[in-house]
Order: structure tokens, then sequence, then C-alpha cells
């Protein structure tokens, strides 16, 4: 049975079956194995921190024990920035290379945003605090349990003060705008960051 859960801190196999996903899932919904220098790159930077300084906010689908999709993120944006640049950018800083100015491949892009947490506090989010990310393996999509997800976030989220929640997405992933369309997501404007971002109300 498929059932959503609590992250847990204290087992590496929640941890590895994070990683795994998100590198499943790393290239606008597709696997990206392969695709960078390492496959540590996309946990390090859009998962890891987020189970690591806001376990209390992330959430595991659980096929049998493995890890087959999760919901991560945080209720309050502005607290975690200033999280990430205390406990978790130096430790980034050291096992990544820091990337030319201006960048000048894809890498080094996605290394410079890492790199500076401040991005994530464009004025045009403050109206949704909490920000989440959701991802799912291939095999276990399209069964309502990114709904599931989804929602379960909401709640924590609106528990823990939040009114409103954003997510930023690649805007040639049509599949999840349609996703987050038929879940109440309404598009932000104002967000100089490069891709789409939507919100709604906890």
């Amino acid at each position: 049975m498929v059932t959503i859960r609590p992250f847990r801190p204290d087992d590496p196999r929640d941890a590895a079956g994070v990683d795994e996903v998100c590198v499943r899932t790393g290239d606008a919904g597709a696997d990206a194995r392969g695709l960078w220098s390492s496959d540590e790159l996309l946990p390090d930077l859009f998962a890891r921190p987020y189970v690591r300084l806001e376990p209390s906010m992330a959430f595991v689908l659980d096929d049998a024990g493995a890890v087959v999709g999760y919901v991560i993120g945080t209720a309050d944006t502005p607290r975690f920035v200033a999280r990430y640049r205390e406990l978790w950018l130096p430790g980034l800083e050291q096992r990544w290379p820091r990337p030319p100015r201006p960048p000048v491949t894809a890498e080094q892009r996605l290394l410079t945003m890492g790199l500076d947490p401040e991005r994530m506090l464009s004025p045009a989010l403050a109206a949704h605090p909490a920000h989440l990310h959701v991802d799912i393996a291939p095999e276990h999509q399209g069964g309502g349990h990114g709904r599931a997800l989804l929602e379960t976030f909401c709640r924590a989220a609106a528990a823990a003060g939040s009114r409103a929640v954003h997510l930023g997405m690649d805007p040639t992933n049509t599949r999840a705008r349609a996703f987050y369309d038929r879940l109440g997501f309404d598009e932000i404007s104002g967000v100089d960051d490069g891709g789409v971002f939507l919100g709604r109300a906890t």
C-alpha cells in the first residue's frame, strides 16, 4: 500500500530515497541521471537543504518502505533563507567550485542559484511565504499522489501559520503546469528569476 508519512531524518534510507527521486525527476520531470557532472548536484541544491533544515515540513510517498515521492519546503521562506545561508551554504561552497561571473554553462547557472539563497526573497512572493517542491517517481505518477502530497504540505504550512504557498517550475513542463492549474494555483507576476511561479492559499 502506498502511503504518505513524515520524512524520518534519522533514517538514511529516507534521505537516499529523496535524493533518488530528485534526480529521476530533475529534468523538467524527466530522468536527470548523468545530465550533470555529478548526480549529487540536484539533491545538494533542491532536496537536501529542506530535509536537513526543515524536516518537519518534509513528507514522503512510501511504497512498502521505499520512498517513491516527496513534498518538501518551508512555511517561512525568509527564515529558511537565513538558515540556508548560515547552516547549508558553507558546506555547499566546500563541495562545489564557485562559478565564474557571469556563469557560462547550465551547471554553473544552477550552482549560481544555489549559492544565492536571497534570490528566493522576491517582493512579488512575499504574500506567499511558504514554498514547496513536490516530485514523484515516474511509475507512481498519475494516481492522485501528487494532489495528496501537496494538500498534506499545505495543511502543515497552515498549521505553522502560513496563509499561502508558492512554487517555481520549468515553463516547458506543461504536464506539471496543468496539474497545478487543477489544484487552484495561479501565476504570480513580477518575479525576475527566469521561471514560472505559481501560488495559492494553504
